[in-house]
């Protein structure tokens, strides 16, 4: 059961991040194009995570009671048609096409929120000891899909004319449709082979609302701890996400309007991405096995710091690829070895909620952090990787002074 059940939850995360990837550059300019204010670009950006935060917990915390599959089912259904809805607003104008594109994002969201979901079953299938290292195919399908998402959108959008081969694209409507066409074949395919994981054993996590989830996760001191520091993690990634394409454009002189110049700032992310990628598919388990997860942890958050902190200073490209990689290691190293602790730390029958309300501070962070990280950039191009290099550094400490004397048990 294993192998083919790995199979399906990695493509279920690869196959929404691919189509996060696929519409996501393409929002900004849309919503312009269709007379969008500044205001409504940005609501239309941020209602994806803002739908993860409120709804993670949920389909967390549904799938303890009614089981993984028919809440992942729903969900992979939910992101086919929320990018239909997509394709549909691409090839309208006006207001219309706004309101549907923002449609289109909630829906999306709302289900995306369903990692919590994929990373309990493999929680349900996996003993504790292999958790961390399985952990780390979610975070290899997120650095995947980011980097082959957007080259599959530009391609769909605008075709290629390669070595003699030639291709037209489709359109506006097209990165839509061929995000919807990979979901729904996730979807056929997940009803084709994917079992049941969660198996009944008496035990119902207790209904609770929305703020007593949180406030239940958060109450357990090992449980809390750890949901902060990956919200902190997320925090300040988030922040160099947000930024270095302005600051690369600072230090060397690109114009990030120009394709040319802004093709140099997305291998940059698609580098970062195929270097975590490579770390979280292969480097985690060896890591643990040599750490273990909280050593791990606090080592990560210290290495992000440090990598964080030289960014805004280098001056060459050779410089700047290798302080990169550092980035892109010590970051990639930090979720799995969260998530592995969490679900070792939790109930077997609240490891949906647990680990949603987790994905849910994650989304929090990808919230505030561009918000934060943006208006300190415009003070100084410095000041937000230093400041992050700070709450990273700070975490990493606290990490290590109060996870590594605590047991490892069900909180």
């Amino acid at each position: 059961m294993k192998k083919p059940s790995l199979l399906v939850i990695f493509l279920t995360v690869f196959l929404d991040l691919v189509g996060f990837g696929i519409v996501l550059p393409l929002l900004p300019v849309y919503s312009e194009k269709f007379g969008a204010s500044g205001f409504l670009v940005g609501v239309i950006m941020a209602s994806y995570s803002a739908m993860q935060f409120l709804f993670a917990p949920t389909w967390g915390r549904l799938s303890d009671r009614i089981g993984r599959r028919p809440v992942l089912l729903v969900s992979n259904l939910g992101s086919t048609v929320s990018y239909a809805i997509f394709a549909f607003a691409s090839g309208m104008t006006g207001e219309t096409a706004l309101w549907l594109l923002l449609a289109s994002r909630v829906l999306a969201g709302i289900c995306g929120a369903n990692i919590a979901v994929a990373q309990a079953y493999i929680a349900d299938i996996t003993p504790p000891e292999d958790r961390s290292r399985r952990m780390g195919l979610i975070g290899m399908a997120f650095g995947l899909g980011f980097i082959l998402g957007p080259a599959l959108g530009g391609l769909s959008l605008a075709g290629f004319d390669v070595f003699g081969l030639k291709f037209d694209g489709f359109g506006p409507t097209g990165p839509g449709w061929v995000a919807a066409a990979m979901c729904f074949g996730n979807l056929l395919l997940a009803l084709a082979i994917l079992p049941e994981s969660r198996q009944p054993n008496g035990q119902l996590a207790p209904e609770r609302p929305r703020l007593a989830q949180w406030t239940h996760s958060l109450a357990r001191p090992q449980v809390g701890l750890l949901v902060w520091l990956f919200f902190l993690a997320t925090f300040a990634f988030t922040c160099f996400e947000t930024t270095l394409g302005l600051l690369v454009s600072k230090q060397f002189n690109l114009d990030i309007h120009k394709p040319d110049d802004a093709k140099v700032i997305g291998y940059l992310f698609a580098y970062c991405g195929l270097i975590g990628a490579l770390v979280q598919g292969g480097a985690i388990g060896r890591a643990v096995k040599k750490l273990g997860e909280r050593k791990l942890i606090a080592v990560s958050l210290v290495f992000t710091a440090a990598s964080l902190a030289p960014l805004p200073f280098v001056r060459s490209w050779g410089e700047l690829l290798g302080v990169l990689a550092l980035l892109a290691i010590g970051s990639s190293l930090a979720r799995a070895p969260i998530f592995g602790l969490l679900s070792i730390l939790t109930p077997a029958h609240e490891q949906g909620e647990t680990i949603g309300v987790a994905q849910s501070f994650g989304s929090l962070a990808r919230i505030a952090g561009p918000i934060f990280a943006g208006s300190l950039f415009h003070l100084h191009p410095a000041w937000p990787y230093l400041a992050c290099a700070g709450v990273s550094v700070a975490a990493g400490l606290l990490a290590w002074a109060k996870l590594t004397a605590a047991p490892a048990k069900a909180q």
